[in-house]
């Protein structure tokens, strides 16, 4: 919710600049003459006045949110052990899914997505097989392979290991020489 929040109040911070940047550039290069004279200087005053501080707030609301947003780290899953804790990061957990996926043969362009649930690790992956794969046989042993590799290097929980196959590609055809 504080991103949308923020999002709309950089877009409408970045569009009265760019309005008041425009009649500025209007008013000094005489497109558009000075005609102040309806209004009093007092009125004139109060509406600048006004318009500098919401301006000076929400610059001091945007150099908050630029600091907070780089102290953030990479996402991570948290254990507590005997010992101490454990953090472990979601893309160390996505290569260790690459790693197990990619010792089967005809598995090509291997990409892998990780969300933490709280029944476990939700995993997804996508590759691209070879044509000569049994697929139905391929995707089970991928799933089991993945499923018990990172139950068993990281001891976090896996509640679901989806494979997703993008393409088949055509086997490569070795031509054996004979001399």
């Amino acid at each position: 919710m504080t991103k949308i929040v923020d999002r709309l109040l950089l877009f409408i911070y970045s569009l009265s600049i760019g309005i008041a940047s425009v009649i500025a550039i209007l008013l000094l290069s005489g497109v558009l003459p000075p005609q102040l004279d309806n209004m009093d200087g007092r009125r004139l005053w109060a509406i600048a006045l006004t318009v500098a501080i919401i301006w000076f707030l929400l610059s001091l609301r945007f150099i908050f949110v630029s600091f907070r947003r780089g102290r953030q780290s990479q996402p991570t899953i948290d254990q507590r052990t005997e010992y101490g804790d454990i953090q472990i990061s979601v893309e160390t957990i996505e290569n260790l899914c690459l790693k197990a996926v990619s010792r089967f043969r005809g598995v090509n362009d291997l990409k892998s997505r990780v969300k933490v649930t709280e029944s476990g690790l939700d995993i997804t992956i996508r590759a691209v097989v070879e044509g000569d794969t049994s697929i139905p046989g391929l995707t089970s042993d991928m799933q089991k392979a993945v499923h018990d590799h990172l139950e068993e290097i990281t001891g976090i929980p896996v509640s679901n290991v989806s494979v997703y196959i993008a393409n088949v590609t055509a086997s490569p055809a070795f031509k054996s020489r004979v001399e």
